[in-house]
């Protein structure tokens, strides 16, 4: 199977590695494609090193100026992992302005896209997130795997945190077409 993994600049970012190696163990062939923030808190060579395969930035940073059209091409299905509020704003709103938001509204009808969103309780409780998950949600292409409740990175106790990257990673594999 062929996973595209969306990376955004939240402090999760982290888990998004481990959730390309249980991927990769699996005999999955991943590709990422990050925010410029996600690299703030994750290196890009981390995620080629391991999935052996180059990740993506910047739309044109490289030879590769078509591969924000070739990768959801690619795809069996795709995954936003961590979705911060920012990244599902855009997409619930068509804006594409970055290499990630660009390629993931590149992704075919028909491709299954599996959302894990992760922020603080604030930003997920905000009216504005919560309309655009409703609306994403309402969609057959989108799967939600829920945010849980645990103490965030700035300190707070509520929902927000990123699901196990085994959850996702089962919620992956369920939104796959039989």
């Amino acid at each position: 199977m062929k996973l595209l993994l969306g990376v955004t600049g939240g402090i999760a970012a982290y888990k998004a590695c481990e959730l390309v190696s249980l991927a990769t163990k699996s005999n999955w062939s991943v590709a990422v494609v990050m925010t410029k923030n996600a690299t703030r808190f994750v290196g890009p060579t981390t995620f080629e090193g391991l999935t052996g395969q180059p990740v993506m930035v910047d739309t044109f940073a490289r030879d590769g100026a078509m591969d924000h059209i070739d990768w959801p091409k690619w795809a069996d299905v795709a995954c936003l992992a961590p979705a911060t509020a920012n990244s599902l704003g855009k997409l619930a709103n068509g804006i594409a302005d970055d290499a990630l938001s660009t390629t993931f509204l590149a992704l075919r009808r028909g491709t299954p896209c599996v959302l894990a969103p992760a922020m603080n309780t604030e930003m997920w409780e905000n009216p504005a997130v919560q309309r655009n998950m409703q609306w994403l949600g309402d969609q057959e292409r989108y799967v939600v795997v829920p945010p849980v409740s645990k103490r965030l990175a700035c300190g707070d106790v509520g929902v927000g945190g990123l699901a196990a990257p085994a959850d996702i990673l089962a919620a992956i594999h369920d939104a796959l077409p039989t």
